[in-house]
């Protein structure tokens, strides 16, 4: 690839086939967790040691602890299941409790398994990662257990009946990947255990079955995806009147899949979908397929991306041709589609409409949906908690900016919405507002943005704004609660702004795929847009303004630190991707050419050079302070991008702190006290950068 010449000044030019900074890429490495830990010590010396620190981490602390939070369950036979963490529990509380006294919001919870004696007891760091049952009544789970927070797992037998594990069980090697039950004795295995049975992004590239009482080594290969697949998956789909099946695919990238459903016999029989839909559940035989694609049908019907569709999947497995398709949901401009849940009696949709929640109630009758909406008050974010195709309810919660989340369940067939429990409010909300507001890109796009903000407001550019923003992966950002900023944040006099910018899923599709590899600079000007609209408004000005993001959002705000840091007093860059011309070497980058483009195409490796933070540092200029923060144990996106952005950053002379937590994964925090030192330091550097 061709450096580009003079223009480029006095950019700080990197050949990534020969990068200095290259051993801060291996993770544990002596030499790299010393520049680590004095990294910390300098960061800590200028924000732990702020007089202000202790109270924040006390108010942090006591958020993310508190009791007042509300118990999102899962159903599962009649009974609710729940993991809690708190001031006791520092691992936390797997428990159940019966379905009505949760109902009630008086739950009666039994402990099934205590994380702290388990990883007392085996001297383990054990991170919670969830649950998988075996189908009908059985009372084995595969519980997924990490070791300090990485994606990479253990999975392991456990007896909901006796509460303990499976002495004999099925036990797992820690891995990447998945297990799914066809029956109580037998897994469909999907683990990256091996280099032969893994593909270049770290994911599984096999699908195995394994017997109950057969040796690992012998479970046999089902379904072989390619090395340069993303990974293979099987998960089972179960759906009303006790239909189930099990489906097996192959990921090609991010965003492309093929599919197979796993027949009784062992045969695995091609879905005839496009590879960007995505499945969402089973109902009266109905197979609903949401479309990220047009999808046009040999009858000549031709149904656009964004459109949820079922056929009878049984017909189709026993014709071998595809059945009549049905419309179930035409989003409009201004919606999509979030999510979808099968109930014994109906469908639910939770749908954004101009980045606020809906919920519809669809019903198939004579081969046809019908559907009617959910009557919900104010403009709140609706997210489906838990839906089980056995029962004819679910649940859901609804949260605000200003307004505490507040779980719900609805019986099929109703519209009544019933409240189960609110959290704790944990501000003082009276004075303050929240207004939706519009700005026009770069090419003339109306890009919407959030402001959390007091009611009176002066407008004199003299209002400290903290900038959120993500922009990728099809990831919607929508409002919600958030008790540590209201508290360290909006009650100190600050504001919160909130973008949404192309890149995201609030707009369906096309809003996503706008902003997909060589078109990103779309995404970066749209950002721009919103940080200009508030400077030029009033709302705030350069030295007020602070842009935030993590993971992909760290990569936005690194763009923005390099691009315009005209604009920004201080850039806050989480858990980052910043050197992308080798994101795709790194742990799992390989996964995300379809989102980015590939270094090594002409094109797509030129553009990525244009907008790579890490290759377009310069020597001279003015940078406002970055935070940097990542952690150790994050196998998703590697420590080294912000590790080596940093330690450039200090060979220039750029005023930057970084932090790296020794545990956490890609959430940058293992437990709760963690996510709080790691939100008390934020605030501080916030504060000392737009407030003092």
């Amino acid at each position: 690839m061709d450096e580009p010449s003079a223009a480029a000044g006095d950019r700080v030019i990197i050949d990534p086939e020969d990068d200095p900074r290259v051993w801060l890429e291996s993770v544990e490495s002596e030499a790299a967790l010393a520049w680590v830990r004095e990294q910390n010590d300098r960061t800590y010396a200028r924000l732990r040691d702020d007089p202000r620190y202790s109270s924040m981490f006390r108010d942090a602390l006591a958020i993310h602890q508190s009791e007042d939070r509300v118990p999102y369950g899962r159903l599962r036979h009649g009974k609710v299941y729940n993991f809690w963490e708190d001031a006791e529990r520092r691992h936390g509380l797997w428990r159940r409790s019966a379905l009505r006294p949760y109902l009630r919001g008086e739950p009666e919870w039994e402990t099934l398994l205590d994380l702290d004696e388990l990883a007392a007891e085996e001297g383990r760091n054990w991170i919670w990662r969830g649950a998988d049952c075996a189908p009908g009544d059985s009372s084995r789970c595969m519980l997924t257990l990490s070791d300090g927070g990485t994606d990479s797992a253990l999975r392991r037998e456990f007896d909901l009946g006796t509460r303990r594990f499976v002495g004999d069980g099925f036990v797992t090697p820690e891995a990447k990947g998945g297990t799914t039950w066809i029956d109580e004795d037998t897994l469909l295995l999907t683990l990256a255990t091996e280099a032969a049975d893994t593909t270049a992004s770290g994911y599984a590239k096999v699908v195995r079955r394994w017997q109950r009482g057969s040796p690992l080594a012998e479970a046999e290969a089902v379904l072989r995806g390619d090395h340069d697949d993303v990974s293979v998956s099987a998960f089972r789909l179960q759906g009303t009147g006790g239909e189930a099946h099990i489906v097996v695919q192959v990921r090609h990238t991010f965003y492309e899949a093929s599919r197979w459903v796993f027949t009784d016999e062992g045969d695995l029989v091609a879905l005839p979908l496009p590879r960007q839909a995505s499945l969402r559940g089973l109902y009266q035989g109905q197979l609903l397929v949401s479309l990220n694609e047009p999808w046009p049908l040999e009858n000549g019907d031709r149904h656009e991306r964004g459109t949820l569709l079922s056929f009878d999947l049984a017909r189709f497995l026993e014709r071998g041709h595809l059945p009549d398709v049905h419309v179930v949901f035409t989003p409009g401009e201004r919606q999509s589609l979030r999510s979808v849940g099968v109930t014994s009696g109906g469908v639910l949709l939770a749908i954004d409409d101009n980045v606020t929640g809906a919920l519809l109630q669809l019903e198939f009758t004579e081969d046809a949906w019908r559907s009617r909406p959910v009557p919900l008050s104010g403009d709140r974010a609706v997210n489906l908690l838990s839906t089980d195709p056995e029962l004819d309810l679910a649940l859901f919660a609804a949260e605000g900016f200003l307004e505490p989340p507040t779980i719900y369940y609805l019986e099929a067939g109703t519209v009544a919405v019933m409240p189960i429990r609110s959290a704790r409010a944990w501000f003082d909300a009276d004075g303050l507002t929240v207004t939706q507001r519009e700005v026009s890109s770069s090419d003339g796009t109306v890009v919407p943005y959030f402001l959390v903000h007091r009611k009176d407001l002066p407008f004199d550019g003299s209002t400290p704004v903290q900038l959120y923003a993500y922009g990728g992966f099809q990831v919607s950002m929508r409002p919600s609660y958030s008790g540590l900023s209201g508290r360290l944040w909006l009650e100190q006099g600050g504001a919160y702004a909130l973008a949404n910018l192309r890149g995201g899923g609030e707009f369906g599709p096309a809003w996503h795929q706008a902003g997909l590899k060589t078109n990103r600079q779309r995404i970066y000007d749209d950002l721009i847009s919103v940080a200009e609209d508030l400077i030029e408004t009033g709302v705030t000005s350069p030295q007020r303004l602070a842009v935030d993001g993590r993971s992909n959002g760290g990569l936005l705000t690194g763009v923005m630190y390099t691009q315009r840091p005209d604009l920004f007093g201080a850039v806050i860059s989480g858990v980052p991707l910043l050197d992308m011309l080798r994101y795709h070497l790194l742990l799992a980058g390989a996964s995300w050419v379809g989102e980015y483009g590939h270094p090594d195409d002409a094109e797509e490796g030129a553009f990525l050079r244009s907008i790579s933070p890490y290759h377009n540092l310069r020597r001279s200029g003015s940078y406002p302070e970055i935070m940097l923060y990542t952690s150790t144990k994050d196998d998703r996106v590697h420590p080294g991008h912000a590790r080596k952005f940093a330690h450039l950053l200090e060979e220039l002379g750029h005023p930057y702190l970084y932090y790296e937590n020794i545990e956490g994964g890609h959430a940058g925090a293992a437990n709760l006290e963690e996510r709080a030192h790691r939100d008390a330091l934020l605030h501080v550097f916030l504060k000392q950068r737009l407030m003092d």
